[in-house]
């Protein structure tokens, strides 16, 4: 992916990263896979919807018309962002909303207890097709539609994987977009090794954070713990101004209300 597409896409990661504290539908990843199924094969539709000089509002609407009460509202808000973004070719559209679905999916096994199992479950799988060259063969077979890839890795992995390994390599086998298949593979490993590697900071201020404020953060955090941060920002209007985050066991408070607290103390002390 060339600059363009890629600020794209982190817009979405992000995008998606902030919806996880509240709790993501157990659908959106199957949903957005089916979007971006959808707009791999409609070469029109995938063209219109990633054609920057389209107004943004005809763009979204067209998605509005396009998925109302067929997928949830969480699909369509994500697709509607998707498409508003400016993708250096439309197929990294499709693309974009795949790498949207893989995160979803791994959320959801994060939030189920099961992410590294999946982690591991992609690494293994990963090894088997490297030692198989049948199975390599049959993967990669342009002539084998998606559905058979899927219903092979399915096989595969009958009991002895989570859903997410299932569902992520099932429909990554099927659309590979000319890539080699172990470098998809290896991208879904790195995917899921990133939200792992995900941690969740509480934080309340007095009043919304600009966006450069919240950039600013996360960057401050992640530096910090080493770790990908998401900002979980609660409007406490009592803090009274500064900020306040915790991040499991570690308290930061630089509150204004936290420091005239202290203020009081030492003139009492004194």
């Amino acid at each position: 992916m060339l600059g363009a597409s890629r600020d794209s896409v982190a817009v979405l990661t992000r995008a998606l990263a902030e919806r996880e504290s509240a709790g993501l539908p157990g659908d959106l990843s199957e949903q957005v896979y089916s979007v971006a199924d959808l707009l791999g094969r409609e070469n029109q539709l995938r063209t219109s919807l990633a054609d920057s000089g389209l107004p943004e509002q005809s763009r979204q609407s067209l998605v509005q018309s396009l998925l109302a009460d067929r997928v949830s509202a969480s699909t369509v808000e994500l697709v509607s962002l998707a498409v508003s973004q400016r993708w250096s070719t439309d197929m990294d559209l499709v693309v974009g909303l795949e790498a949207l679905a893989a995160q979803a999916a791994f959320a959801r096994a994060q939030a189920e207890g099961t992410l590294d199992a999946t982690e591991e479950e992609i690494f293994r799988f990963g090894r088997v097709v490297d030692a198989s060259s049948d199975l390599q063969m049959a993967l990669t077979d342009p002539a084998l539609p998606a559905s058979t890839k899927g219903a092979i890795v399915d096989t595969l992995l009958e009991g002895r994987s989570t859903e997410a390994t299932r569902q992520v390599l099932g429909y990554a086998v099927g659309h590979l977009h000319g890539a080699r298949l172990d470098t998809v593979i290896d991208d879904l490993s790195r995917a899921a090794a990133a939200q792992r590697e995900r941690v969740v900071a509480e934080v309340k201020v007095a009043a919304p954070l600009e966006p450069s404020q919240h950039d600013r953060l996360v960057a401050a955090l992640s530096t910090m713990t080493g770790r990908q941060v998401r900002l979980n920002v609660a409007i406490d209007p009592s803090v009274l101004g500064g900020v306040y985050v915790a991040i499991g066991d570690d308290i930061i408070d630089g509150t204004v209300a936290t420091r005239l607290t202290q203020a009081r103390r030492a003139m009492l002390d004194s």
